[in-house]
């Protein structure tokens, strides 16, 4: 069905990102007056709420410290932040007494769908947008089930893409560690108690580790390039890197200084693990060592060569790197941990995005260009929540800075449809042609409201 109802915003995806999005809406129409509200309508291709399912692991834990939820940088008077949640849970003061900053991913999931279900949002679940196209100052989203919405502005949040090696076909016994549960419920019954690992980041650990615990009597082989697992570096000064005063000076930066200080501190999140987790991985390993009873096996500076599926499992030939030596193992799985990518434009939004592997013309905002000439009065918006990497820094998609980028994004939206200034400055030396924009609304000094943006932490 088709509305002739012209929206502010419609949100592609209701993962995290386009969920902060909403609840800072919600936040934002119970204050302001009634001509003032912010009309959005979100489109989910699951059929309910989610966040990653399939890697819910028994133990593993959040990376980033609760108070980085999806409400607390932005507002932390909100109804919505992780405190709030823990407080109607019943767990307030057991979750003090746990002294942790790090809750378990169960736990977050938990918080996600608490919030999901909590905000006050048109969400429709179990559709997908098939294309967007532009029709003078309004975007068309049409979808999968027939309906048609228009509206000034659309949110990207489409998530990102497996990464998977060319020589890889999926299958059964050959996954990517993303759908990593719901394969190993689906998995044949093992034959050769044996699997293969291949990825030397926190998900190829933890992985690692909840196969050498599950299946007590298999072996796990983890593969990785490198010479071992290396750390990440949690450190104050290095995490600065995620703080949102980061975001304005990475995005201001010559384009050769960002891609530098994003390369210097991918440590910090990029194929490393906690340290925690590889000393236990290392007790493990060592401690098979004196028994002489071997299960878990580091394939250091390893490839592998080839991978041939058979009638019961699925053979894997690793090549060790420095001696050249190859050996080929009888497996029964053979998980991917070999990350993600942003998830490709140009199928959703065809001339509204650049060609797939092209440059991403991004503003300070996140606005999405064509080029950078398309950013025109009265042009509508196509906001990128993710793939920005390049122009917005490390935090692009990840929940580090998720709160305070729905307030820009909606102070944004708000203040473009009232006609606001903007201050725009286009790096002629990016690659992306970062362009800053930043409203008067959000230059000049406000009290406090339900979504006010922080400048500097």
């Amino acid at each position: 069905m088709s509305s002739p109802e012209v929206l502010d915003v419609v949100g592609v995806g209701f993962g995290p990102a386009n969920l902060a999005l909403a609840i800072a809406i919600e936040e934002h129409n119970e204050t302001c007056a009634e001509h003032e509200r912010v009309r959005a309508v979100f489109v989910e291709r699951q059929e309910s709420f989610g966040w990653h399912p399939g890697m819910l692991l028994d133990g593993a834990t959040m990376q980033i410290a609760f108070p980085k939820d999806l409400v607390t940088f932005r507002n932390p008077r909100s109804g919505f932040t992780f405190f709030n949640y823990l407080y109607e849970r019943d767990r307030l003061v057991d979750f003090v007494n746990h002294q942790t900053f790090f809750p378990t991913r169960h736990e977050f999931h938990d918080y996600l769908s608490w919030a999901a279900d909590r905000v006050d949002a048109d969400v429709r679940f179990g559709t997908s947008v098939t294309d967007i196209t532009q029709d003078g100052d309004v975007l068309t989203v049409r979808c999968d089930d027939g309906t048609v919405v228009r509206t000034r502005n659309v949110s990207v949040g489409a998530g990102l893409t497996q990464r998977v090696p060319e020589w890889a076909s999926l299958s059964a016994r050959c996954f990517h560690n993303h759908d990593f549960l719901p394969r190993m419920a689906e998995l044949p019954k093992p034959t050769h108690g044996r699997f293969v690992v291949l990825g030397a980041g926190q998900s190829a650990a933890e992985v690692v580790q909840y196969l050498h615990g599950h299946y007590p009597h298999a072996e796990v082989h983890s593969v990785f390039t490198r010479y071992g697992y290396s750390p990440a570096d949690d450190s104050p000064y290095a995490n600065r890197i995620f703080d949102p005063s980061a975001v304005d000076e990475l995005h201001r930066a010559p384009a050769l200084e960002r891609e530098r200080l994003i390369a210097l501190h991918r440590s910090t999140n990029y194929s490393v693990v906690d340290i925690e987790l590889i000393e236990e991985l290392y007790r493990a390993e060592y401690a098979e060592r004196v028994s002489g009873h071997r299960r878990l096996f580091m394939r250091r500076a390893s490839t592998i060569d080839g991978v041939v599926e058979t009638a019961d499992g699925i053979e894997v030939t690793i090549r060790d790197s420095i001696d050249g030596i190859a050996d080929t193992l009888d497996c029964d799985a053979l998980v991917l941990a070999t990350g993600f990518r942003p998830a490709p434009l140009r199928p959703l939004l065809g001339e509204l995005a650049p060609e797939d592997g092209g440059p991403r013309v991004v503003t300070r905002d996140y606005r999405l260009l064509a080029t950078p000439e398309a950013d025109t009065a009265g042009a509508p918006g196509v906001y990128l929540q993710g793939g920005t990497e390049t122009t917005h820094g490390i935090t692009s998609s990840l929940l580090s800075n998720v709160a305070i980028r729905s307030g820009e994004i909606l102070n944004s939206i708000v203040a473009r449809r009232a006609g606001g200034a903007v201050l725009a400055r286009v790096d002629t030396g990016s690659t992306g042609a970062a362009t800053r924009a930043e409203t008067d609304k959000a230059r000049r000094e406000r009290p406090a409201s339900t979504f006010a943006v922080s400048e500097a932490r």
